[in-house]
């Protein structure tokens, strides 16, 4: 079976094109990137629903993937904590090779079909967790294999692919395929079809954390205020609760450490 994600680019003589050309040919394929994941909505409500129904029973978030794939779990798995303020063991992102395959590509990882169980199981995975495999072709093994044991003992599943009708989008209960057709680079799944699940994770997490009460309005009530722009913009947020001159919400700040407790305690007080 062809898949999309491996097709010959629509474009040719790719060094011939002058810096222009190439730059405006790559974002001209990009532009179609959203539109994909627009068509895919539907398949995203139901991972996140079924997420964040596990995530209030208990559960935590797994991205398992390989090679961009699973950077890209790393990534939104990591931002997680500093701007909804959920522990860090809440969404947790392994990728095949171990974390310095961050870095630096640990070959033929992917291709082990048993690791993925075997790094998952170092969290005590239970049946109230959710794996989430994150493959652009929908054809490693690491995630494959990984989601085919979480199956196996009772977990729910789900995925994010760039082709239709891959095995890893057949095993996961809750695939998302979003089909961003060929790269620009033959091949080269670290542009579109990385711009896509970049896109998909983004509206995965934030869409669960909003259903985990993590959003308050359009507000990070409960984000970590880890450096001066998060402090000014946390005192912001106090004040346009409340009400509060900009003294007092700075008091409240630094007595709670938090915009939800602030906002919370002043509300309460006064």
């Amino acid at each position: 079976m062809e898949f999309t994600t491996e097709r010959d680019s629509r474009y040719n003589d790719l060094e011939k094109m002058s810096v222009r050309e190439i730059l405006e040919n790559i974002n001209n394929e990009d532009k179609t990137v959203p539109l994909a994941v627009e068509r895919s909505i539907p398949q995203i409500e139901q991972l996140a629903t079924i997420a964040a129904d596990k995530m209030k029973a208990g559960g935590r978030m797994f991205y398992i993937g390989a090679g961009t794939s699973g950077r890209l779990g790393i990534v939104d798995a990591s931002e997680c904590p500093p701007t909804f303020g959920v522990p860090f063991d809440w969404v947790v992102g392994i990728i095949a090779g171990g974390d310095k395959a961050i870095r630096k590509a640990v070959e033929f990882a992917e291709d082990d079909a048993e690791q993925a169980w075997k790094d998952l199981q170092q969290y005590d995975i239970d049946e109230n967790d959710v794996v989430v495999g994150i493959a652009a072709s929908g054809t490693t093994p690491y995630v494959i294999g990984g989601l085919k044991a979480a199956n196996a003992h009772g977990l729910a599943t789900g995925c994010i692919v760039c082709n239709t009708g891959s095995p890893v989008a057949a095993e996961a209960q809750y695939p998302v395929e979003v089909v961003v057709g060929p790269e620009f680079v033959t091949g080269s799944t670290r542009m579109k079809a990385g711009t896509a699940q970049k896109l998909v994770l983004n509206m995965l997490s934030t869409s669960v954390m909003i259903q985990l009460g993590r959003v308050k309005g359009n507000k990070m009530v409960d984000m970590q205020l880890t450096n001066h722009k998060l402090y000014n913009r946390g005192v912001r947020m106090v004040m346009a609760e409340t009400g509060a001159d900009e003294r007092t919400a700075t008091e409240l700040l630094e007595k709670y450490g938090n915009v939800r407790q602030a906002v919370d305690n002043f509300l309460i007080s006064f």
